[in-house]
Order: structure tokens, then sequence, then C-alpha cells
């Protein structure tokens, strides 16, 4: 199978198990968008500049108080959630949650595909 084909699998079966969810992203660290499952009319060009931004300044953080390698990242708003997982060395994984969104299933969910996108590349 073609790795976007593979990506475009990890993706969809992401939305499938958690519906509510508002989309997924993959974006390069560089903050460019690899592919995408937006369903709130978002831009996914800004969504992976943004999930990159996010995820540099977390291993920066991480970094700098010596916490080790960056998992994840999370922004809670009014409306809604963007949690951002590490997907290896090349890429990350911007998950967009409604308010009220499960937390845990998105947690237990996202870090599985995260890591199966990890070893994709």
């Amino acid at each position: 199978m073609a790795k976007a084909e593979a990506l475009k699998i990890a993706l969809e079966s992401l939305r499938g198990a958690i519906p509510e969810l508002q989309g997924v992203l993959l974006a390069s660290h560089e903050g460019l968008p690899i592919a995408h499952a937006l369903t709130n009319g978002a831009d996914p060009t800004r969504v992976a500049a943004m999930a990159a931004a996010a995820s540099n300044l977390g291993r920066r953080v991480s970094d700098n108080i010596h916490a080790g390698t960056l998992g994840e990242v999370a922004i809670q708003g009014e409306q809604g959630a963007l949690f951002v997982y590490s997907a290896g060395p090349k890429a990350v994984l911007a998950v967009l949650s409604p308010q009220g969104g499960n937390a845990g299933l998105i947690h237990l969910e996202a870090r599985a595909a995260a890591k199966e996108i990890a070893d994709l590349f």
C-alpha cells in the first residue's frame, strides 16, 4: 500500500473512532499540510501552520525544562480544543474537538494514530 493511502486510512480510522471530532490533520514540522479531514470549515493550511508552531513551542519548552521528548500539546478554548501530537521526527497530528469532547478517548485514539503515522515515516 502506498504511504499516502496508509496515511489517509489512519486519519479516517481516527475520525471513525471519534465521530464528534471537528477534524484531524497531519502536517509537516514546517507547517505544511500533508493530509486532512476537516469538517468545521477551517483552512487546512492555517491549521497546519498553527499545529506545527504549537508543536515547535512545546518541544522548546520540553527541552528547556528537561522533560524529554515532546508527546503532545493541548489548547483549550471556550468552544473547543486543539490537541497536537508528535507523529515522529517529520510530522504532527492535529485533532480538533468540540467543547465537551471526551479528552480521554481522544488521547487514547490519537496517540495510537500518531504512533502508527510515525511508523509510516
